[in-house]
């Protein structure tokens, strides 16, 4: 709220104006008393009632102006830190979405910074507004009668006792409650995603049970952290009308025996309904900071979280590679599992790498290493001689292509989703990178053609169809260094023969590498590595492995020999 403190400090002062006329008010009603009514003069009543009337107007104006400054700090601070929690969210890495429900994370962006909304546009200044309304009519009863005073302020204690007790047992509620309610929008997320298979396999009762659960969870502690803040309401206004009969009380004895006025008494009573409200308003508003509070551990929880990897303090922005790369006794190893052990091998700028093996044996890893989706746990990884963390993470991924096997659309057009590896490319060059692709053909076919909407995930596409806009995006990008992870497992072999056409002038000139099961798509690469366990096993290319009777030659013949 720092980068707020115009409006932080405009609201400040005119909580202190409204407080001011608030305070004016009580005494007022006192002096028309004693000065006008009981001695019966109507016309200094209608005077002073003017005045008492403008005042209340003055107080209510300023107390709307408060508002709308506070609501306007409220909103720009909660939009900032909505935007500084995403910011966040694109510099942390793989590894941390991996542990983590994509539907929980969301529901931190969205509900637990909207608690923290509420808290901010309705707490901060009522907060402010009734310790100065506190201070200022303790000062103001003191100075009428100090006795009525004491007897106002006899209360408090029991309302404090009250609050304390109340809130110890009810923010546990509110943060439990906060939980329930991301692993609820977890499990929403997933069975959407996941639909395709939940009807598949017939599975939507189970679906529905465990929603059904969560969603009782959810209910069950909102109820206990609303029922047990609910007490706080309910408490504070007995202590409130006993502090009042008090006063009353004492205010009777006081008048009996000549010791106060009936102005006084009456000012005596509204000043203790200014005194105990606020109080009461602080108790209620605690609700609001406890559920604000939850949310704000599980913002702060993800804004504290380091990412992996960071720029090295003199990162280097390359604007082009030669294509040179280096592995050099390469080890990585995810949560305590070794996944890969002593990887070594170098690849020439221009030349093809093939990698091969079983699934799980550390493909895709190795080239999540290239790119710096992860950092290696031991040997180097280089690009052109240079450690791939001398390179600024972002310089080094855009001259990185990648066609992933499990393709991502964005909502938007097929010019939009293409264009994504290169947004200034013209209509012309996105175009071009379709042809290359061979997806030109079926995108001329859809509705709007290249202006087709494509729905979420792009389901209104094939498998096959999603991946030749994934390669054209490739295309468009202008990588140095390519790479291909099974980009043509889902398309036939038709379309194959075309789209390795145009890959072969995608890569020329390029490093290339690629991991793939169809060997029949490899036999030209400059180098094939057979993966097994995590380590290189073979090493060579098409027709040297073939004649080392080894397992890419097994491989080999379980696919082309009947």
């Amino acid at each position: 709220m720092k980068r707020q403190k115009g409006g932080m400090v405009l609201a400040i002062l005119l909580v202190m104006i409204s407080t001011a006329l608030s305070l004016l008010g009580p005494y007022l009603i006192g002096r028309i008393m004693d000065d006008y009514i009981i001695p019966r003069d109507i016309n200094g009543t209608m005077r002073l009632a003017g005045v008492l009337a403008a005042v209340y107007a003055g107080a209510a104006i300023i107390t709307w102006l408060q508002s709308y400054v506070m609501v306007r700090v409220s909103l720009k601070t909660i939009q900032q830190m909505r935007q500084d929690l995403f910011n966040h969210f694109q510099r942390l890495s793989l590894s941390f979405f991996d542990k983590r429900k994509h539907g929980e994370l969301m529901s931190r962006v969205t509900n637990d910074i909207e608690n923290l909304n509420a808290a901010l546009s309705q707490s901060v200044v009522q907060i402010f507004s009734s310790v100065l309304t506190i201070a200022g009519v303790a000062i103001a009863m003191l100075m009428l009668n100090w006795m009525l005073a004491i007897v106002t302020l006899f209360v408090i204690p029991f309302m404090f006792y009250a609050t304390n007790k109340i809130i110890k047992y009810s923010s546990s509620n509110f943060i439990k409650r906060q939980r329930d309610l991301g692993a609820m929008n977890g499990t929403v997320e997933e069975s959407i995603s996941g639909l395709e298979i939940i009807t598949l396999y017939g599975k939507e009762e189970a679906v529905y049970e465990r929603f059904s659960a969560e969603n009782e969870r959810l209910r069950s502690s909102a109820m206990m952290a609303e029922i047990s803040s609910g007490f706080l309401g309910p408490v504070n206004n007995f202590i409130n009308n006993l502090g009042l009969a008090l006063v009353i009380f004492a205010g009777a004895v006081l008048t009996i025996n000549e010791m106060a006025t009936i102005g006084i008494i009456a000012a005596f009573v509204t000043y203790a309904r200014s005194f105990y409200r606020p109080i009461n308003q602080m108790s209620n508003l605690i609700n609001t900071f406890q559920s604000a509070i939850a949310g704000a551990e599980r913002v702060f929880e993800i804004m504290d979280e380091k990412p992996d990897m960071e720029d090295h303090p003199h990162a280097i922005e390359v604007a082009a590679f030669t294509g040179t790369v280096n592995f050099s006794h390469v080890s990585f190893a995810y949560e305590d599992k070794l996944v890969l052990s002593d990887i070594h091998f170098s690849v020439k700028p221009g030349e093809t790498v093939a990698l091969v093996g079983a699934t799980g044996s550390g493909k895709t890893t190795i080239i999540n290493l290239l790119a710096r989706f992860y950092d290696v746990t031991a040997g180097e990884v280089q690009i052109d001689g240079r450690r791939v963390q001398d390179y600024s993470i972002q310089s080094l991924r855009s001259k990185v292509g990648i066609v992933l096997q499990e393709t991502y659309l964005f909502s938007g057009t097929v010019m939009d989703n293409i264009r994504y590896g290169r947004l200034d490319a013209t209509d012309d060059e996105v175009v071009e990178a379709a042809k290359l692709a061979s997806a030109d053909g079926f995108i001329k076919h859809l509705p709007e053609k290249y202006n087709t909407k494509i729905d979420s995930g792009g389901v209104n596409l094939s498998q096959g169809q999603k991946q030749l806009i994934a390669i054209a995006r490739a295309m468009l990008a202008e990588s140095d260094i390519l790479i291909l992870d099974e980009a043509t497992s889902s398309i036939d072999t038709r379309t194959e023969i075309e789209i390795q056409k145009g890959l072969a002038k995608l890569t020329e000139g390029k490093t290339t590498f690629i991991i793939a099961h169809r060997l029949k798509t490899i036999e030209q690469a400059d180098t094939i590595l057979v993966i097994k366990d995590g380590s290189i096993i073979e090493k060579g290319n098409h027709r040297q492995l073939l004649q080392q009777h080894g397992i890419y030659h097994d491989m080999y013949n379980q696919q082309f020999t009947i």
